[in-house]
């Protein structure tokens, strides 16, 4: 079953190769973030007195 895996790892320059393509076949293929969005800050909510006998607009 690990048959072919015994060629890559007879020296440690083919196992370095080895690794650095499963990393940067990884890199490749896993989509980019596009950075972290800025949700849109509410407004901050205008305070009523719930006691006020008139209401302020």
């Amino acid at each position: 079953m690990f048959r072919k895996y015994q060629n890559v790892f007879r020296s440690r320059w083919r196992a370095l190769w080895w690794a650095a393509g499963v990393l940067l076949t990884a890199y490749c293929t896993v989509p980019a973030g596009h950075g972290p969005e800025k949700a849109p800050t509410p407004a901050a909510p205008h305070h009523t007195n719930p006691w006020a006998l008139e209401k302020h607009g």
